[in-house]
């Protein structure tokens, strides 16, 4: 599913609202957690997960193509882990509607 995907799957769920609110109130919600992020903090969506930022060391890398080695800096990452509700729901499902 894709963020327009996303937004039309919401309008139809709520017909009281217009496609153009749905569209801003999905926007917010995705840059107010990347805001988050990018300042350093965790968002915890209960049932659903946690949205976190990982450190990855420097570290030396191999060019596939050449085969030479290559310095890769220090990287911030984002990181979801899922919550229990959301992965119970996934096992739970699993095979029941495809």
């Amino acid at each position: 599913m894709v963020k327009s995907e996303l937004i039309a799957r919401l309008a139809e769920l709520n017909p009281h609202l217009f496609q153009r609110d749905v569209e801003r109130i999905v926007s917010t919600i995705f840059d107010e957690i990347s805001m988050a992020l990018a300042r350093g903090d965790r968002v915890e969506l209960r049932g659903f997960g946690t949205f976190s930022v990982k450190q990855r060391q420097p570290r030396t890398a191999r060019n596939p193509r050449t085969g030479q080695s290559v310095h890769v800096g220090e990287k911030h990452i984002p990181f979801f882990k899922t919550g229990k509700e959301l992965r119970e729901r996934l096992n739970d499902s699993a095979g029941v509607e495809q």
